[in-house]
This record gives structure tokens, C-alpha cells and sequence, in this order.
């Protein structure tokens, strides 16, 4: 992408403090309704798409897809991450007197390597342009490695043209790194720094540092895993693809086409929950409702939307949201109510060992929660098996099932052990409940 108000690359940068003023006066006229004809528009295309996925211009908050820690070690499991240490030797700064840094993403633009001067990486750390965040446009709005990741090609923009304008004083010079073999995007490359410290050969070396990367590449062979989510461990959704959430307990977790097990946050837990609960889907009112009461954001549900797609690819369509077509899901919540309704109760009480997402507060969930709870509490009651009441009375769940206790003391009577095991455990509870 070349500079919309300076069409001749070699004079770009000759008097960059004005430029950018240009520039800014320039973006305060077209966000107000007058366009002005030296935007290109591509440019102002990818301001209208950010806008339109809510990234406002005066607040900055970029979407954080993972924390810091997490990012780093998904970048050393990255295909990238063998060639980083060359094209940190070829463009990056790390002396005292270093202004630039180089930045690598994925395929999606989330930042997996930042290496720069300590200067440098404070500047970035107050834009929060660190190691999870994401710099695609629904992430941070338009910026260069954003047009990377939509065009396909180079791109390099300066002050204003960023939307957010925060990053005003900022240009920034990106290409994206394909596969050599399979030409598909696994990352993005980009140089970004002060706007006085952008030369004419930023966009070349730029360019140069890809080549590098898809030699290297090239060089190290194709690789055995498929398609660029091998770094997170899951495929992309098909035609028929299945996930599966494990919502039971404390760790909730969620798995497609039958990869690892990824830990999933319990707010993403409890929008997964609402997704599977009813097929018609939910509209991001609903869900801000739902999630967060009258003080709830549809803004707060694209951002989780968009994070849970940066793990699990697209489960997810929106206007409303639920789950794709074609893709099957199956929780182990559903699994319990299966065999209850099949009339397993032996595999229902197998399948069921803590309550639905126990640590969430969110009064939906809860309700959830009760009735599955309930469900399986009224069919034990109702079995007469001292035994499967005897199991479910040493649960956790039925730890305080009063009248599945009293069920056990018909069946089996005082000088039967289990009952004296489930009586000395209701004791126990009324005294801490009396204390």
C-alpha cells in the first residue's frame, strides 16, 4: 500500500512531523463525512470495516487473544519460530540507541515475537503492542500488518492512516510470510517504529526479510502438520466437524475433530454453554444481557467471539450467534442428559463427575447448572437402587441430597454400612451448617 498523501515514495519522509499532520487533519475530515479524494480507497474501506466491528478511533483497546505468556509459548511450538533469530540479525535493534522493533504474528495477526531496544518495547508496551494481542483489523483496526493479512501483499502506513489515533506518531511496514510449499499465509512479518525513523528502504528491507523467511523454510522442508492452527493444536471447522466442550468442573475445556484438549477462560466457558443451549442462537444483545445484565456491551461479546474463534477457528457464526453448520457439537453435559433420558443411569452417574462450569456465578449458568443437577438427582431418587443411591449420596453433587438419604435408609436400614456412611456425612454437613 503506498502513502495516500505522498505519492512519491522518495519524498515521503522528507518533513515527517508535517506529513503527519497532513495526515491527521485528513482523517478528522473523512471520519466526519467529508472523504477526502487522497485516501485511497482501500484505505478507506478498511476504516469502514473496522468501524463497523466496533473499533473506535478515540480508545484504544486492542484485543488481547492470549496473555503474554501464553503467546510466547505458542510461538516456540510456531513454525516461525526457526526463522525469528535470522531476521532479528537482519532487521532488528537492540541497542541502547534502537527505536524500531520487529514484530512476527501468525496467520491471524496475533503477535507471537516483539524484538527491539528497552526504549522501544516501553513505547510499544503503553500501546499494548505486546506478545497475544491481536493487530488484525477486528483486533486494533487498520494498520499495515492488518492490510498484509487482507491483501495478500506489502503494505506500510504512516501516522494517520492508522485508524486508531493513538498510533499516530507510529508507521509501521508489513508483508506477510507464506508457505513455500503451499503458498498459504503462516505470518507476518513487520518493522514498526516513530514515524522519523521509517526511511524509503524500510518497505524494501521489509521484503528482503520475507524472502529470507520463506528460504528458510523452503530449506527446512515441508512440514508434517496441516494448515497454520498445527501451532494451537486444532483444525479448522469443515463440512462436518465435531467439538466437543467439557464443561464439567472447574477446567473447562474444548477439543475439535479430535485434537488436544485446549483450556478455554470460564467466560468463554459460559458463552459455549449459551451457544449449545438452544440452536436458534443469540443475538449480542442477548448474550451482553445474558453474561453481564442491563450494564452489558455487545462490544464485550464481539471481542469474546472473535478471541474464541482465534482458538477454535470458525465454530462460531454470527447475526445470531451459534454454532456453524456443519459442525457437531457435543458437551459432556448433553452426554449425562443422553443417558438419563435413555435410561442409563449407571453411565449418567459414571459420566457426571462435578456440576456444570461449578465456579460460575452467571445466574443463566446457574440455572443450568440446578437442572441438570436435578435431573440426576430425581432419577436416582426415584431408582430404588441402594446401591446407585448409596453412590450418589458420596458425591460431591449429592452430598446433600436429604431425600435421597432418607430413599437410602428405607432400602437398606441402621445396620447396613453404606447407610451409616451416607448418615455420619448428612450429620457432618448439619453441623457445619448450623455452625
Amino acid at each position: 500500500m503506498r502513502h495516500a498523501l505522498a505519492p512519491d515514495p522518495g519524498l515521503r519522509f522528507s518533513s515527517p512531523l508535517e506529513y503527519a499532520r497532513t495526515l491527521r487533519t485528513a482523517q478528522e475530515a473523512t471520519l466526519a463525512g467529508s472523504p477526502d479524494p487522497a485516501f485511497p480507497p482501500s484505505l478507506l474501506e478498511s476504516w469502514r470495516r473496522s468501524l463497523a466491528l466496533g473499533i473506535n478511533p478515540e480508545r484504544h483497546s486492542p484485543v488481547h487473544l492470549h496473555e503474554v505468556s501464553e503467546a510466547r509459548s505458542l510461538g516456540a511450538g510456531h513454525r516461525l519460530a526457526s526463522v525469528v533469530p535470522a531476521l532479528s540479525q537482519m532487521l532488528a535493534d537492540e541497542s541502547a540507541a534502537g527505536r524500531h522493533l520487529l514484530i512476527v504474528t501468525d496467520h491471524q495477526g496475533e503477535v507471537l515475537w516483539r524484538v527491539g531496544s528497552g526504549s522501544a518495547l516501553r513505547q510499544a508496551d503503553s500501546l499494548e503492542f505486546v506478545e497475544g494481542a491481536d493487530w488484525s483489523e477486528s483486533g486494533i483496526g487498520t494498520n499495515a500488518i492488518s492490510e498484509a493479512l487482507v491483501t495478500g501483499g506489502p503494505a506500510q502506513l504512516f501516522s494517520a492512516e492508522h485508524l486508531v489515533r493513538t498510533h499516530h506518531d507510529w508507521a509501521c511496514t508489513a508483508a506477510p510470510i507464506r508457505d513455500p510449499f503451499s503458498g498459504e499465509i503462516v505470518g507476518v512479518l513487520d518493522v514498526s517504529g516513530p514515524i522519523d525513523t521509517v526511511t524509503p528502504d524500510s518497505l524494501r528491507m521489509v521484503r528482503c526479510g520475507v524472502r529470507l523467511a520463506e528460504e528458510l523454510l523452503r530449506s527446512a522442508g515441508p512440514t508434517a502438520a496441516a494448515g497454520p492452527r498445527a501451532a494451537v493444536g486444532l483444525s479448522r471447522p469443515g463440512t462436518a466437524s465435531t467439538l466437543v466442550l467439557r464443561l464439567l468442573g472447574d477446567k473447562p475445556t474444548a477439543e475439535l475433530d479430535g485434537g488436544r484438549g485446549v483450556p478455554i477462560t470460564l467466560r468463554r466457558a459460559e458463552i459455549l454453554a449459551l451457544l449449545a443451549s438452544r440452536t436458534q442462537g443469540w443475538s449480542a444483545e442477548e448474550l451482553a444481557y445474558q453474561l453481564h445484565g442491563e450494564d452489558g456491551a455487545t462490544a464485550t461479546i464481539r471481542t469474546e467471539m472473535h478471541r474464541i474463534r482465534a482458538v477454535l477457528g470458525a465454530v462460531v457464526e454470527p447475526n445470531p450467534y451459534r454454532f456453524a453448520a456443519g459442525v457437531r457439537v457435543v458437551s459432556d453435559a448433553d452426554v449425562v442428559a443422553g443417558h438419563l433420558r435413555a435410561g442409563r443411569l449407571g453411565e449418567a452417574l459414571a459420566a457426571y463427575p462435578a456440576r456444570l462450569l461449578n465456579r460460575s456465578t452467571n445466574l443463566t449458568v446457574e440455572l443450568m447448572r440446578d437442572e441438570l443437577n436435578e435431573a440426576v438427582a430425581a432419577s436416582v431418587r426415584s431408582s430404588g437402587d441402594a446401591e446407585v443411591i448409596s453412590r450418589w449420596c458420596a458425591s460431591d453433587m449429592g452430598s446433600g441430597d436429604i431425600a435421597a438419604a432418607a430413599a437410602l435408609a428405607r432400602l437398606t436400614g441402621p445396620g447396613d454400612a453404606r447407610f451409616q456412611l451416607v448418615r455420619a456425612r448428612m450429620e457432618r454437613i448439619d453441623r457445619e451448617l448450623r455452625a
